[in-house]
C-alpha cells in the first residue's frame, strides 16, 4: 500500500501493520476537525484498504485526547456560500461512511475525549466501538443551529432507538461513555490508560477469526438494519446456506473443532 500524500500527513497518520491499518486523524490542537480535506484523505485511504486484500481490520482514532469535535464550523461559513461545493463535501462524507459501512473489513473506533457532531456519524458507521471512560460522546448539532449531514440522523436513530435519538437530536446533550455504553452508541467502555492494551487483545482476537465469516457476519447485520424482519430472514437462511456449502473456512471450522486444535482459516 502507498505512503499517505505528502500533503495530507498534517491531517492523518496512516500505518500499516499486518491485518491492521491504523488511521489516526491529526489535527490535535483543533480536536481533529473533519473538514472537507480530510475527509477526501480519508476516503483515499478507505478506498486504498479496499484494493488491499492483506488488510482486514481498520482502526480510526484521534490525536492528543480527542476523537473528533466534529466539522470545521469556521470553515463551513465559506462552504454554505458555496452551493455546488458543499453538496460535494457532503457527498464525500456521505461515501466515506458508506464505504465503511459496507466494507467486508473491519472498522474498529477508539474514542478518547470528545466525540461529537461529525464524529459521532463516524463512530455510527463503524462496527465495534471502544471508549475511553474520558469519552464525551453526543450529536451536539443543535447548539450552533446545525444539522447531522453525514448520515447521522439515519444511523442514530437504528443504533439507539427514535425516542432517544431525537433527544440526543434535539437537545444537543453530550453524553458519558457509560451512558453511551448503556444506550448502544458504543460496543466497551475501558479505561483510559487500557484503552490500547484492550485493542490489542482485541484485535488479537479478531485476527484469529475466519476472514470470511467476520465479513458475512457484518453483512448479515447490515442486512438487518436495513430490511424488514422477513426480508431479513429469507435473505439470512439463501446466505448462510451459499457460506457453509461453499466456504472452506465453514468446513474447516468444524474439523477443528472435532479434532480438539485451533482452526486454520485460509479465507477461502
Amino acid at each position: 500500500m502507498s505512503a499517505v500524500p505528502q500533503e495530507s500527513e498534517s491531517l492523518v497518520r496512516c500505518e500499516v501493520t499486518g491485518p491492521v491499518a491504523r488511521i489516526t486523524l491529526n489535527r490535535p490542537l483543533q480536536r481533529n476537525p473533519l473538514d472537507w480535506a480530510t475527509i477526501r484523505c480519508l476516503g483515499d485511504l478507505v478506498r486504498e484498504f479496499e484494493a488491499d486484500p492483506a488488510i482486514r481490520f481498520v482502526v480510526l482514532r484521534g490525536a492528543g485526547g480527542h476523537f473528533s469535535a466534529g466539522g470545521d464550523l469556521k470553515g463551513y461559513v465559506g462552504l454554505y456560500a458555496d452551493e455546488a461545493g458543499f453538496r460535494r463535501f457532503l457527498v464525500d462524507f456521505h461515501d466515506l461512511l458508506e464505504r465503511i459501512e459496507n466494507s467486508h473489513k473491519i472498522y474498529l473506533a477508539l474514542i478518547e475525549g470528545f466525540c461529537v457532531a461529525g464524529g459521532l456519524e463516524v463512530l455510527l458507521a463503524c462496527d465495534i466501538v471502544l471508549a475511553a471512560q474520558s469519552a464525551r460522546i453526543g450529536d451536539a448539532h443543535a447548539g450552533y443551529g446545525q444539522m447531522p449531514g453525514a448520515g447521522g440522523s439515519q444511523r442514530l436513530p437504528r443504533a439507539v432507538g427514535p425516542m432517544r435519538a431525537r433527544y440526543l437530536m434535539l437537545t444537543g446533550e453530550v453524553l458519558s461513555a457509560d451512558e453511551a455504553e448503556r444506550i448502544g452508541l458504543v460496543s466497551r467502555v475501558v479505561d483510559d490508560a487500557a484503552l490500547d492494551t484492550q485493542t490489542d487483545a482485541l484485535l488479537r482476537r479478531l485476527v484469529d477469526s475466519s476472514p470470511l465469516g467476520l465479513a458475512g457476519m457484518k453483512q448479515l447485520e447490515r442486512i438487518a438494519a436495513t430490511t424488514d424482519l422477513q426480508t431479513g430472514l429469507k435473505q439470512e437462511l439463501e446466505f448462510v446456506w451459499s457460506y457453509a456449502t461453499t466456504s472452506s473456512d465453514a468446513t474447516e471450522g468444524l474439523i477443528a473443532f472435532a479434532e480438539k486444535r485451533k482452526p486454520r482459516f485460509n479465507g477461502t
